[in-house]
């Protein structure tokens, strides 16, 4: 599969679902899967399936589907999970701790190498095998150590003032938690941003319309 440009942005964010299924029946021995058994299992039609999968190139053959080790690879080189991301957490409250002590991301490469706060009492309280810092140290940090992604866990007020520094010092792929759009920071930013209420809003639309 070959990785193209201009991939429309609900055809990237199915990419994760289809892996992880994927990756699942990887798990329990199945060797291949089709169009039809992908759908129904991801609640999309098998048509959406085939031309997601046709933004990234032809693979797979009709009637005989997609051989599951080989279509969890494509989909991983995809979305970048062959290669190793190292993660610095900026604050460590409550999701900060969460995404630190959270073991599942280094089975797809991404590993918390540190996390910053401000708070000292903080600074004690260490997630197993992760070093925590005073966010003064953080210029020292970045600059002795590789960093690709920043995870910005800090209150709204200070979450753009820390995304300012992040891309003086370098550092500018931000997986942003704080309840502001830090899409725009400066130029070449590349930024998700993670709002807790939004999915909790879809859900509740969806329960509206039932009613």
């Amino acid at each position: 599969m070959a990785k193209k440009q201009g991939i429309s942005e609900a055809v990237i964010k199915r990419l994760p679902r289809y892996y992880r299924y994927v990756k699942q029946l990887e798990h329990d021995g199945v060797k291949r899967v089709s169009s039809s058994e992908l759908a129904k299992n991801l609640c999309v039609t098998a048509s959406q399936v085939r031309q997601d999968f046709s933004n990234f190139g032809e693979f797979g053959q009709q009637g005989y589907g997609y051989s599951v080790g080989k279509l969890r690879s494509e989909i991983a080189s995809i979305l970048g999970l062959d290669q190793q991301h190292n993660i610095i957490i900026i604050g460590c409250g409550n999701i900060g701790k969460a995404l630190a002590r959270y073991v599942g991301f280094s089975d797809d490469g991404f590993y918390v190498r540190a996390m910053f706060d401000v708070d000292p009492t903080v600074i004690q309280k260490v997630p197993a095998g992760v070093e925590v810092l005073n966010v003064n140290k953080l210029a020292e940090y970045i600059n002795t150590h590789p960093v690709d992604i920043a995870a910005i866990c800090v209150q709204k007020e200070y979450a753009r003032e820390v995304a300012e520094n992040l891309v003086r010092l370098g550092v500018n792929k931000f997986w942003n938690f704080a309840p502001v759009d830090l899409s725009n920071v400066a130029e070449g930013v590349v930024c998700e941003n993670i709002n807790m209420s939004d999915s909790l809003f879809v859900l509740s639309y969806k329960i509206n319309e039932q009613q």
